[in-house]
């Protein structure tokens, strides 16, 4: 599990490798995790995706005493799937089945490394009301297996008016009254609100997002996703210029038809990642991709330059990560293009 307040602290193998300098898979073919002394995961035992307490990492590889983690429970900690399950004293292809259908579990969902957590206290308040075997399995919303009743393209606006008429507006509200699927209910409040809580911190940067988010009238339990998403919006705001000025130098190097504006997206809500698609035939690669954690490589793909939740690619098959730290010259991110193209 994730401790409470530690969960911006998390580190995949793909953290791990690159800040050893090195490919995922190198570093998982070395194991170095595996060695006497090495922190232990702080997922659970059997997940597929290894997460890790970063300063307990860090502390390692400096040769320094490894930092116990907190005991005991707190409502804060942060459980995935075989641990809610475990919590539940169910099969965690149960767990699968709740947290698809009751709103309350997909509004405190987190994801983290990858890896979808919910609070301690969300699995407690859920245990506490569970239904029985009879109960049904979705109390009201939209039934199963039917489409949204509005296009895409207009739910944000839609949920706009409902968002400024109760500011409290949950997403099984959205659904009963738009007729939209939960998730995509979920995602609209989750994205109207985080950029809300942005804007507001930017006209007083002396809040924080909680207290933005409590000056905006959003309760604490359902903003959870929308507060940390908020913080990534500032720092994208803040990366914007810097990414301009690269799709400038890059239009200039003659790769881009036009100056492209950058498709930035938001992996787990909580990391800054941008791809420029290069659409001459002789430019060096189909699409280059910026990570406010890993700075450029190469795309193999011009329709899909960033992969789906996000995911780091190993090199290789068109994939390339270019030198020069996170946030190079323009001129070199170019230069280093050119050089990879030769």
């Amino acid at each position: 599990m994730i401790r409470a307040g530690r969960q911006h602290l998390v580190r995949t193998l793909a953290d791990l490798a690159a800040q050893q300098g090195v490919g995922i898979d190198r570093y998982a073919h070395l194991k170095p995790y595996a060695a006497e002394g090495f922190p232990a995961p702080i997922s659970s035992q059997g997940s597929r995706t290894r997460l890790y307490d970063g300063e307990q990492v860090d502390a390692y590889l400096l040769g320094k005493p490894v930092p116990a983690l907190p005991t005991g429970e707190d409502d804060e900690d942060l459980l995935d799937r075989r641990e809610c399950a475990a919590l539940l004293g169910v099969a965690p292809n149960s767990w699968d089945i709740y947290k698809r259908k009751d709103p309350a579990l997909a509004e405190a969902r987190i994801e983290a490394g990858g890896v979808d957590h919910w609070p301690r206290r969300a699995v407690k308040t859920f245990q506490a009301s569970r239904p029985g075997r009879g109960a049904a399995a979705i109390r009201g919303g939209r039934p199963e297996r039917t489409g949204d009743q509005i296009p895409r393209d207009q739910v944000p606006a839609r949920v706009a008016e409902l968002l400024d008429a109760d500011p409290a507006t949950s997403a099984a509200t959205v659904t009963d009254r738009l007729g939209v699927h939960r998730d995509t209910a979920q995602d609209a409040l989750t994205r109207l609100r985080a950029e809300r809580i942005a804007d507001r911190i930017e006209a007083d940067p002396s809040l924080t997002p909680a207290e933005a988010a409590a000056q905006l009238g959003y309760p604490a339990v359902q903003v959870r996703r929308a507060t940390t998403r908020a913080g990534t919006i500032l720092r994208a705001r803040h990366a914007a210029p810097y990414l301009a000025s690269v799709a400038a130098a890059v239009h200039r190097a003659g790769w881009t038809a036009e100056e492209a504006v950058p498709d930035v997206q938001f992996p787990g809500d909580d990391r800054v990642v941008a791809a420029l698609v290069l659409d001459n035939d002789r430019a060096p690669a189909p699409a280059v991709v910026w990570d406010e954690h890993y700075g450029w490589r190469t795309a193999a793909s011009r329709r899909h330059p960033i992969a789906k939740g996000g995911v780091l690619p190993s090199e290789g098959g068109g994939v390339r990560y270019l030198a020069g730290g996170i946030t190079p010259p323009p001129g070199d991110v170019v230069a280093a293009l050119t050089n990879a193209d030769a």
